[in-house]
């Protein structure tokens, strides 16, 4: 139970650094907002290859790891939307 959830916090922190590549541009996320993103676009990716029947839920697979980084670099651009809202422009 314990190494299943340490596992999917790294598979977690892996998928939001390569969501991190992946995604142009410099992003100003702290390293717990990357694992944060990471972890809710590996669930998004586990509950879209399990609703697929390629595996189950917390199994390691193909379509799921790129449905979770591919959800990862959505969610940074959502982040990244959110906190550029909030910057005050000075002229």
């Amino acid at each position: 139970m314990i190494t299943g959830i340490i596992g999917f916090l790294v598979f977690g922190l892996i998928v939001g650094a390569l969501a991190r590549l992946i995604k142009p541009g410099r992003q100003n996320l702290s390293i717990v907002a990357t694992l944060a993103l990471g972890v809710v676009g590996s669930l998004i990716g586990g509950l879209v290859a399990s609703a697929l029947g390629t595996g189950n839920f917390g199994e390691l697979n193909i379509l799921g790891a790129i449905v979770a980084i591919v959800a990862a670099v959505l969610l940074i651009g959502v982040a990244e939307g959110m906190s550029g809202g909030r910057r005050s422009v000075r002229h």
